[in-house]
């Protein structure tokens, strides 16, 4: 994904400072990143750190390492929030990882915590089944961690438990109707163990291509028109992990995109979303980078 956001630059042109400026607008003396309020939030803080090392910023991080450091022995981080921890130290302190086996042992164990009965992953403690974007963070954790996750192709059962009779995934279990989120993590998951994802899943993501570009989370809101910047970031990504060629909505796409542009610097989640943040900016950046090599 770091990879595909750092071709954005290519389609902001000089929209590019915008963008540095205003994430570094979000960055707070304490080192972490405002999240939808003005507080300093780890989740936040990864699309933060993510958004200007894409777009080749040269960001003050060494405060946000004292930042992240008063979250490794936080008893309360759930699953979430343990992967934004291993992948903001991957960006930031790489060396830190590196040379403490200690912390990364620690940091797997707290992870299998949220390992389900069925051997997925959940955001939950002690579930039966897991969930698509429970298996894509922890499976990004470890590969943040340098670790290796016992019996990784687990995850493969458990993804394909998640498969919805229309052709995508849900991110539980009995779903009847796949989520573009669900089903991208799940592509994304497959992706990377080497196991093929199939024709059908990504034949119902391009169906929930919204005709003014833009994807919907659901096929319901596909058919009122609701499009979303998580669901076209992710989907597009999924998109191109399988191959699958997205020229054709390059230009419906962009124009999307376009309507979610603020001056400021930053990307709206939605058409009804006023609230600018780190997060949805750097999904904005996801899908410029993959729509930039249609």
């Amino acid at each position: 994904m770091a990879e595909a956001a750092s071709r954005a630059i290519d389609l902001l042109g000089d929209s590019a400072e915008l963008v540095i400026g205003f994430i570094n607008g979000r960055h707070n003396p304490d080192g972490g990143f405002k999240g939808r309020t003005d507080q300093s939030d780890l989740y936040y803080t990864v699309f933060g750190i993510e958004a200007l090392l894409a777009l080749n910023a040269k960001p003050d991080l060494k405060c946000t390492q004292s930042f992240l450091q008063s979250f490794i022995d936080d008893p309360s981080l759930d699953l979430v929030h343990l992967a934004c921890l291993a992948r903001c130290f991957a960006d930031v302190s790489h060396d830190f990882i590196k040379d403490d086996p200690d912390f990364r042992t620690r940091m797997a164990n707290r992870i299998e915590r949220y390992r389900s009965a069925n051997r997925g992953y959940s955001n939950l403690i002690g579930v039966e089944h897991g969930t698509a974007y429970g298996c894509f963070l922890a499976l990004g954790a470890y590969q943040d961690l340098e670790v290796e996750m016992h019996h990784p192709h687990a995850l493969v059962d458990c993804i394909q438990s998640l498969q919805t009779p229309d052709g995508g995934y849900a991110n539980e279990p009995a779903g009847q109707v796949g989520s573009t989120p669900a089903t991208a993590a799940a592509i994304s998951v497959l992706h990377y163990l080497s196991e093929p994802a199939g024709a059908s899943s990504t034949n119902w993501l391009l169906r929930q291509l919204d005709p003014r570009g833009g994807f919907t989370a659901t096929p319901g809101l596909r058919q009122v028109g609701i499009p979303d910047l998580l669901s076209t970031a992710t989907a597009l990504h999924a998109l191109a992990l399988n191959g699958v060629s997205i020229g054709d909505m390059k230009e419906s796409c962009l124009d999307f995109l376009d309507s979610l542009w603020n001056d400021k610097g930053g990307f709206h989640g939605h058409w009804a979303d006023e609230t600018l943040d780190c997060e949805y900016t750097y999904y904005g950046l996801l899908a410029l980078g993959h729509l930039s090599t249609s």
